[in-house]
């Protein structure tokens, strides 16, 4: 697979939304320290997002290959547009796949251990818009397990700080989802697939993401009781509280021309915003 098949994957796999956990994983890694984490260790752990992300994503791309090529939204990616075929996909998806469980032995045992049920995790919820509207909590999952691995790789060991960060992303991550889901609510509908737009319609579940969001906020606000964080990190739960709430208020029920500024700018910013001041205070 040459250079430009990569390129064509890499633009297709949206490869620079790594950033949406990768931060959040940052954020454990350094509250597990209690400051700078090995320099080592961060390499591995970047590595490791990076190309758990990756396989996700080509695996998810692979697996809604049928859908993708009906959905008007998605028929001009790589795939359904005939860019890539899967062989080069599964190519890609079992390259990241050996630098995950690499990266992950290159951390530690219980690191390493664990890795199978963290792809078992991620790859699962490529399945489950075909069970339940709940996917978009799988999805949350998937991307949750991420402060809880940062965690691991650097104490080997579980902690209820990565829980609560974990299920700050659970929250988030779904919410946004849900927002996302709101344009496929036709498609969804005619194709037998499940989401909560698709369910309940687009006004009910702009509430529920809502709702998922404010849980998020609530999980922040309990990790300053099992944590040194402070001053400075409510400092940046407030102001992800503000993007969030700034987030719904650009989608409406009849009204989703600003879905992509609410879905890819603020949530890039979310995650970032609250890092930042994270390892501000620890620091």
């Amino acid at each position: 697979m040459g250079w430009d098949k990569l390129k064509v994957i890499l633009q297709d796999i949206k490869f620079q939304h790594s950033i949406f956990a990768l931060p959040f994983a940052l954020m454990s890694a350094f509250l597990a320290a209690q400051g700078i984490p090995p320099l080592n260790k961060l390499l591995w752990i970047l590595v490791a997002m990076v190309s758990a992300r990756s396989s996700a994503m080509a695996f998810n791309r692979m697996v809604d290959f049928k859908y993708d090529r009906l959905n008007p939204r998605t028929q001009a990616w790589a795939l359904p547009a005939g860019q890539i075929n899967l062989w080069q996909y599964g190519l890609f998806l079992a390259l990241n796949l050996g630098l995950f469980f690499f990266a992950c032995y290159s951390l530690n045992s219980l690191a390493f251990y664990l890795a199978p049920v963290a792809i078992a995790i991620i790859f699962f919820y490529s399945f489950t818009k075909r069970l339940t509207y709940l996917n978009h909590l799988f999805l949350g999952l998937a991307l949750g397990i991420a402060p809880v691995g940062a965690w691991i790789a650097i104490r080997e060991e579980l902690s209820i700080e990565a829980l609560l960060l974990s299920g700050a992303v659970l929250f988030w991550v779904a919410g946004f989802d849900i927002l996302y889901a709101c344009q496929d609510v036709i498609f969804d509908r005619q194709q037998g697939l499940y989401s909560c737009p698709a369910r309940f319609g687009i006004a009910e579940a702009l509430v529920f993401a809502r709702r998922l969001h404010t849980g998020m906020i609530i999980l922040l606000l309990l990790l300053v009781i099992v944590s040194p964080l402070k001053y400075l990190y409510l400092t940046g739960v407030l102001l992800v509280a503000i993007m969030l709430g700034y987030e719904h208020s650009l989608v409406k029920p009849h009204d989703l021309s600003r879905l992509n500024t609410a879905f890819f700018t603020l949530n890039g910013a979310v995650s970032l915003v609250l890092m930042v001041f994270t390892i501000m205070e620890l620091l």
